[in-house]
């Protein structure tokens, strides 16, 4: 008998442990599906065009992402607990052995060594602590290494791409979605030519290496030559826009004050006709630029092509053909016969005109997603942007693998390399504008805030290192672009 209700004791023990458990389970069930039920009726109470499954889907979504940054949230809260710990002890131990006799050599020792360990712990545990909850913010000791100078207002839609002219006078020139390309002042940001000839969107712009001439590829399946003369404005004193550091403020507004209708230049002066239409493609072209030399020039389209042209002749020289979808890009070599041309496929191709028996490729395969741009710089590198959110650049001379790669938060798109320092301007889908240098370390980040800098999408990058005011420019959806005053030598100096 003893032993069966022993036995009847621990089974009756058990039942309850498992009641309440059951019950406590049921308690929280319930509460989740008072909740759920009260989400569902604030949904069926809401005017909305989708339908009620997918809206409770999306309304779990959300919750779970809400709970996950809960967590994130106490997980950081206990971190920054510990560390306050370990730093009141660190501050104890240090008082307490410092004011110890110098005789106790033993003890300072000890001291020193225990100093020591909880020093390392602490650093550890705020590296492990920041990088939960922030990728990498870099700390810049200089105020005004990165300044924004001038903005270039005008386009009435987006501005896929800009440059700068490499003859005198020196001005920017920028390709709008608005179907006209614009030659600005660089020191007073005022209009000073408009080309109204394509019936498209203009998606690249170029200079002639000696003389005042522009290339622009265009959404109407042509590219166009044609001659500009401009004249500069008497030079006004540059206003202090900026003093900020090359780290973003905190952004307060995603307001996009460009959505108005943006009045344009009206007395700026306009070209309308070509010098030399070049067509042979069956689609966009999307990019277009001079060989070294200015007497030929490469265009890269749609259709999968990239077409070599002769400038006098307007003849096609070469077809590029192998890409296995749409061209994004071409590229060509300052100083050699080289092209690089980037695809839909994530990969790039470098082609080779120096022989002229013999035009070979080779195929750059590094990238998962949509190869933005590949640039060439001044040594035998190219750097390739990607929308897989990486920069990676390669050496020309061993093409199997990259010699450095930069991860980024967001998609790349047409980047530039400076001609001196070989610093990387990266532009970016999420509207910031980086810099890094060749090996992939980050240099600076651009000044974007609800007060300054771009409010949307930013497309391209160009350098001019040798403008005293704006060395480095940027145009994005925002409909302008920005000339931005770089201290390369701070820069370099904090690295």
């Amino acid at each position: 008998m003893p032993v069966e209700s022993g036995s009847s004791a621990a089974a009756r023990q058990a039942k309850q442990k498992r009641k309440s458990h059951s019950l406590s389970i049921r308690r929280t069930n319930s509460t989740e599906q008072e909740r759920s039920g009260l989400q569902r009726d604030m949904l069926e109470g809401q005017d909305s065009k989708l339908p009620l499954s997918l809206r409770s889907n999306l309304l779990d979504l959300f919750s779970q992402i809400e709970r996950e940054f809960e967590n994130l949230y106490i997980e950081n809260l206990e971190l920054r607990r510990e560390i306050e710990t370990l730093n009141d002890r660190l501050a104890a131990e240090g008082q307490t052995f410092e004011g110890a006799d110098l005789a106790k050599g033993a003890l300072k020792t000890k001291a020193s060594h225990s100093t020591s360990q909880l020093s390392q712990k602490l650093k550890t545990t705020y590296k492990a602590s920041t990088s939960k909850i922030v990728s990498s913010f870099k700390a810049t000791t200089s105020r005004a290494v990165c300044q924004l100078v001038r903005e270039y207002v005008g386009h009435r839609d987006g501005i896929w791409d800009l440059s700068v002219t490499r003859t005198q006078p020196v001005v920017l020139g920028t390709a709008s979605a608005d179907h006209t390309a614009m030659l600005w002042s660089i020191e007073t940001g005022k209009c000073l030519l408009k080309y109204l000839g394509h019936q498209g969107s203009v998606n690249s712009i170029k200079f002639h290496p000696t003389e005042q001439m522009a290339l622009t590829a265009s959404g109407d399946q042509t590219a166009h030559i044609w001659r500009y003369m401009v004249q500069l404005p008497t030079p006004q004193p540059v206003a202090d826009i900026s003093q900020t550091p090359c780290e973003d403020d905190v952004d307060f507004s995603d307001k996009d004050e460009a959505d108005g209708e943006v009045e344009g230049p009206n007395d700026c002066p306009s070209v309308r006709v070509a010098t030399t239409t070049l067509r042979s493609h069956q689609g966009v072209v999307i990019a277009a630029d001079w060989l070294v030399g200015g007497k030929q020039v490469v265009t890269a389209s749609w259709d999968r092509a990239a077409n070599l042209y002769d400038v006098e002749t307007s003849e096609l020289v070469h077809s590029l053909t192998g890409h296995d979808q749409e061209l994004t890009h071409c590229c060509t070599h300052p100083t050699q016969r080289l092209v690089v041309t980037s695809s839909r496929d994530t990969t790039f191709r470098l082609w080779d005109f120096r022989d002229p028996s013999i035009h070979s490729v080779n195929v750059f395969q590094g990238h998962t997603d949509t190869v933005t741009s590949a640039v060439f710089t001044v040594g035998d590198n190219v750097v390739s942007g990607s929308d897989d959110r990486t920069v990676k650049v390669w050496d020309l001379k061993n093409m199997r693998s990259p010699i450095a790669t930069i991860r980024t938060d967001s998609a790349v798109n047409r980047i530039s390399v400076s001609v001196n320092q070989r610093i990387i301007a990266l532009p970016h889908d999420n509207r910031q504008v980086r810099l890094f240098d060749m090996s992939g370390v980050r240099l600076a980040r651009l000044p974007r805030s609800n007060r300054q800098g771009h409010r949307r999408m930013v497309c391209c990058s160009a350098w001019c290192e040798d403008n005293t005011s704006c060395n480095l420019f940027t145009c994005g959806f925002d409909r302008q672009a920005i000339g931005w005053n770089i201290n390369i030598p701070a820069l370099l100096q904090e690295k």
